[in-house]
């Protein structure tokens, strides 16, 4: 008895499982601009988590528009947020200037990144007096690392957003319904 409660509990959790599975697909169906929000809310968590490294950085080594590059990096990736959802309303088509307008702040944001790297370089490896590392120097090293490569991937999910739409739709969510057996057996005619 044990061992057939045991199967019971398996057979619906997966039953659950699927189903969660199915109406998750369903709604990226609807919503395919869930994808490129999705990677953009991982670069923005990223960069925000790591915030206090970079600041601590900043501050020591008081490179040349060292926190203008961090400002610029977390102002365009909030307002980036902005042109996201507006880029791809709800059942119309994508608005092509918001999207232009959300790759300008994606490659501003780039930019000012590579910046804060350079200047991270400059300040470890310069000739004279160089700074002496520290972790906290490699963590927002790596933090911005990782947020190039994040809002790339975010770029990539914006510009091939019609593409995978495409194919999201192809996937088959409908809910396979029993056959109740003889249709010719049922009278609607209303007739008493």
């Amino acid at each position: 008895m044990k061992n057939n409660n045991s199967k019971n509990i398996f057979k619906v959790f997966g039953a659950w499982l699927k189903e969660r599975v199915r109406k998750f697909f369903v709604a990226l169906k609807k919503n395919p601009q869930y994808i490129p929000t999705a990677a953009l809310a991982a670069a923005f968590l990223h960069y925000s988590l790591n915030l206090t490294h970079i600041s601590d950085t900043t501050a020591k080594l008081q490179g040349s528009n060292m926190g203008l590059s961090a400002f610029i990096t977390m102002l365009f990736l909030i307002l980036s947020f902005v042109c996201m959802l507006s880029a791809f309303p709800k059942r119309q088509k994508p608005k092509i200037s918001m999207i232009i307008i959300m790759i300008v702040l994606y490659v501003s944001v780039i930019i000012s990144d590579i910046h804060y790297m350079s200047c991270i370089y400059t300040a470890l490896y310069r000739p004279v007096d160089p700074i002496k590392p520290a972790d906290y120097i490699f963590t927002a090293y790596n933090t911005v690392l990782v947020n190039i490569i994040l809002v790339a991937i975010t770029i990539l999910c914006v510009l091939l957003e019609p593409v995978y739409a495409k194919l999201i739709k192809k996937i088959n969510t409908s809910i396979e319904v029993e056959d109740s057996g003889d249709i010719g057996a049922i009278d609607i005619s209303g007739e008493d």
